[in-house]
């Protein structure tokens, strides 16, 4: 019975939602500085309780870096009145699914829950806020299982290294400058105490937004929150990183040499911050050059010159200004001199020439398509609601964020691809086989044994 309510769960979470980009939700704040949103909606018997922490990496000391991705592991030890080992088991046992994610600037936990088990998702997130279990040994053992993630994902997957090759040559000065997983080095010298001091600095009703979206009562829910989390304490004030990245002035070029059989060309160019008009209109752009087999880069470089097996570009969206990322794979016996030069043409297309009328209203159509998917399940407008909330201080935006892609016009995207796609404003990175990696010329091979 309970695996076919937790496939119930699944299935419910991909259906009967989308219909209307008209998301109602309400608002409220408990004393304690938490901020909540609830959406209630009773097509499904499912109830998703989410909680969103503004910290990520980018929150991180140089020195400390990969702590906020080890705390979304971490906090799923146990707490003082949940055993550990027992946080999943008690949320499958319900017929529920529930996981995490962490980037630059937010962490972000849920649990999907049959409707009638609310009130234990609430239990098992106000005990994470102020109860987590955080020991030497679900330390030691979350050391482990990030050694593991970063060994899978990054050092040992074909280009996985492309992000954290990037980003640090892309910042000199931003904490954007490494990556969400951080240093195994960090993570392995750090104290107790500084583990200690993350949680109690990040991780307070203050620093959070509590959004729970599905089959549930709002006058009954907000009772619950106030059970679970009004006597929480406050945590202290929270100071933001300020740093301030210099305007690139110099296209930097660089060579990494990776496990991999086929060359790649990674451009990274520098964008503003999300929620910006330029922004918009960046997104836009990159829909035209990558989104589907139909999309510039696609039919030029893949179907019709061939030089590339697979293209793509798409912008970070970061609360602090960002990049737009451009990659390309080459095809045997391509160099990525010839690659880089085609994806460049294509760039030039976009400076030169307005997108034509067909290609903007497919682009609108596309827009508006993903639009209404992208919370098409109950956990998506969760989370919606409160990266809202959470970046620009309004939570509407879910039904209204549409109308500034609208407003963003063919000149608007031939404007921001003049003024971003230049040559000073970016990084370009040629992975390469290690094949390719030349030996010094004076090193005998004796003297590498």
């Amino acid at each position: 019975m309970k695996k076919l309510l937790s496939i119930a769960v699944l299935i419910s979470t991909s259906i009967g939602y989308g219909q209307s980009p008209n998301i109602k939700y309400t608002e409220l704040d408990l004393e304690n500085g938490l901020h909540v949103i609830l959406h209630e909606d009773h097509s499904t018997p499912i109830v998703a309780v989410s909680i969103m922490y503004h910290v990520g990496s980018k929150n991180e000391n140089p020195e400390r870096t990969g702590f906020a991705h080890f705390f979304e592991h971490l906090l799923f030890e146990g707490s003082k009145n949940i055993e550990r080992g027992q946080f999943d088991k008690l949320i499958t046992n319900a017929g529920g699914i529930n996981n995490a994610n962490t980037t630059q600037d937010r962490t972000f936990y849920y649990e999907i829950l049959p409707s009638n088990q609310l009130e234990l998702g609430l239990y098992m997130e106000s005990e994470r806020l102020l109860h987590a279990k955080i020991d030497n040994t679900g330390i030691e053992t979350q050391r482990e299982v990030v050694k593991e993630e970063r060994r899978q994902r990054v050092d040992n997957q074909p280009y996985g290294s492309v992000l954290e090759q990037t980003m640090k040559r892309s910042y000199n000065k931003h904490p954007y400058r490494w990556s969400v997983i951080g240093s195994l080095d960090h993570l392995n010298t750090a104290s107790y105490d500084e583990f200690m001091d993350f949680y109690k600095t990040y991780y307070v009703p203050n620093n959070a937004v509590l959004s729970i979206a599905g089959d549930l009562d709002i006058e009954e829910t907000k009772k619950l929150v106030h059970k679970y989390f009004a006597e929480i304490p406050k945590g202290r004030e929270i100071e933001r990183p300020d740093q301030i990245e210099p305007k690139q002035t110099m296209e930097i070029r660089d060579i990494v040499y990776d496990n991999i059989q086929l060359p790649a060309v990674i451009q990274a160019y520098h964008i503003p911050a999300q929620g910006t008009d330029d922004y918009y209109a960046m997104n836009m752009l990159a829909q035209i050059l990558s989104q589907g087999q139909s999309s510039r880069l696609y039919k030029a470089l893949v179907d019709e010159q061939q030089k590339a097996l697979f293209v793509g570009a798409f912008p970070f969206s970061l609360e602090d200004p960002g990049v737009t990322l451009a990659f390309g794979v080459a095809n045997a016996g391509v160099s990525p001199d010839d690659l880089e030069a085609a994806m460049d043409k294509e760039y030039d297309k976009v400076k030169n020439e307005l997108i034509t009328e067909r290609e903007y209203q497919k682009l609108q159509n596309q827009i508006e398509t993903d639009f209404i998917s992208n919370n098409s399940r109950v956990v998506e407008i969760a989370e919606s609601l409160a990266n809202y909330y959470m970046y620009f201080g309004d939570a509407n935006l879910i039904n209204t964020e549409i109308d500034r892609f609208r407003k963003v016009t063919r000149d608007d995207i031939k404007n921001v691809a003049n003024k971003y796609l230049k040559a000073e404003n970016r990084v370009v990175l040629y992975y390469m086989p290690m094949s390719a990696k030349q030996k010094p010329a004076d090193v005998e091979i004796n003297d590498e044994q």
